[in-house]
């Protein structure tokens, strides 16, 4: 088939998908706003003195957890992260006719597969003990250590982690997510919050990113896998840095932004 071909069939195929599963990707956005807000608010009670709760998925769920009808809100976390990965994985399938785009699109629907599949697991009780992104991320890193050239595979995780996170901030700098919004159905005021929120949001979440990816090449180059850290020990890391406290709040205040601007995504975003 020729690549105009394709294209035109991408296109049909396109169109019945954005009726049926733009309510999918809009309850996915949605879904990933809540947990970058409750994650942000958890970033900046750290910020001001209070350790007691992890600023990670884990920590988010467990604020979810303790509302009223906690439960039910879990599995409707659940059911939006699960439309999430659904909508990912058919733009991959039948919209993106470039091989990047399609490879990045199914990543992204396996990784809120998995992250889905841990909200309900948190929703139905078997995922209560679990010690959240910090031993997830130490488990992850020792189990690879312990392959044949554990050590390099797991630096060039590292490496790839870092990569993702600056490409992530300078896109969100940048701002190329404006080009994927429907930013002529907004006013001026609107418009303007919504390129904040994704600039300033974007940054912040790549720097996260890339925290954590440093903090495995480390844990590759030492041999020692609990110097690997998740979300929660990443953001604590930013703490220990020359401006303290503040870089922390900074980056917690630009996650809540990141939340808000995937909540606009629910709302305005071409799906």
């Amino acid at each position: 088939m020729s690549t105009h071909a394709f294209g035109r069939n991408a296109g049909r195929a396109a169109r019945p998908l954005r009726e049926v599963m733009g309510p999918a990707g809009r309850a996915g956005f949605t879904a990933r706003g809540i947990l970058y807000l409750l994650v942000g608010f958890l970033a900046v009670r750290i910020a001001m003195g209070d350790s007691g709760n992890k600023a990670d998925r884990q920590g988010a769920l467990r604020q979810i957890a303790a509302q009223p009808f906690g439960t039910a809100l879990l599995w409707l976390l659940a059911a939006g992260l699960a439309g999430m990965a659904l909508w990912r994985a058919a733009t991959g399938l039948l919209v993106d006719d470039k091989a990047g785009k399609r490879a990045a699109d199914f990543g992204r629907a396996v990784f809120y597969g998995l992250v889905c599949w841990g909200t309900a697991a948190y929703a139905a009780g078997s995922g209560s003990s679990s010690g959240g992104s910090d031993q997830e991320s130490k488990d992850w890193t020792a189990t690879v250590l312990k392959l044949p050239g554990g050590r390099w595979l797991a630096a060039a995780a590292g490496l790839g982690l870092c990569v993702a996170g600056t490409v992530i901030a300078v896109r969100a700098l940048r701002r190329t997510f404006l080009k994927k919004m429907e930013t002529a159905r907004m006013g001026p005021r609107v418009r303007k919050a919504v390129t904040v929120s994704g600039a300033v949001g974007g940054a912040a979440r790549g720097a996260v990113y890339a925290g954590a990816g440093a903090f495995v090449v480390i844990a590759a180059i030492r041999f020692q896998p609990h110097q690997a850290k998740g979300m929660d020990e990443t953001l604590r890391a930013f703490a220990h840095a020359p401006a303290g406290p503040w870089l922390l709040g900074a980056v917690a205040v630009g996650l809540m932004l990141f939340g808000l601007f995937s909540l606009a995504s629910a709302r305005w975003r071409r799906l």
